[in-house]
């Protein structure tokens, strides 16, 4: 899949459940792993998008969504859907909230398409802890 990249962690695609065994022998990016696990979120989330129809353009992959003028991630995934139209699948920013409007960018076109966003991943994927309480007690020892 193009989600998955040399950054990519179990965690922004919320395979712990079903596809990360943390009890399991070493392993490449081992640790990694479990520092996300243990000390909180992963940096980003995989998210559903519904794209703007009335151009003509789909993104290609690699082009970047932005939340206002931040980039806040970029497309993986980009589809024709039969009913909903254009799709795509994105890895953004895990804080970017999901009532937010999105715009990808259309490199090779130009064209900005405005995006919804339907959630895959939630934002609290992989919390384990309250960093807050885990910081505040390690700041006493």
């Amino acid at each position: 899949p193009n989600e998955i990249d040399e950054k990519a962690l179990p965690h922004e695609f919320d395979w712990l459940a079903t596809a990360v065994h943390l009890n399991k022998g070493c392993y490449r990016g081992q640790e990694a792993v479990a520092k996300v696990h243990n000390l909180g979120h992963p940096p980003r989330r995989l998210v559903f998008l519904h794209l703007d129809g009335s151009g003509h353009a789909l993104p290609d992959l690699g082009d970047e969504v932005y939340l206002g003028d931040a980039v806040v991630g970029k497309i993986t995934t980009v589809g024709q859907h039969y009913e909903m139209g254009p799709i795509a699948l994105a890895v953004i920013k895990r804080n970017t909230a999901v009532d937010e409007i999105l715009t990808v960018s259309c490199a090779a076109s130009g064209e900005k398409l405005s995006a919804h966003q339907e959630v895959i991943v939630p934002a609290s994927a992989g919390a384990v802890i309250d960093l807050g309480e885990f910081r505040a007690k390690r700041g006493k020892d």
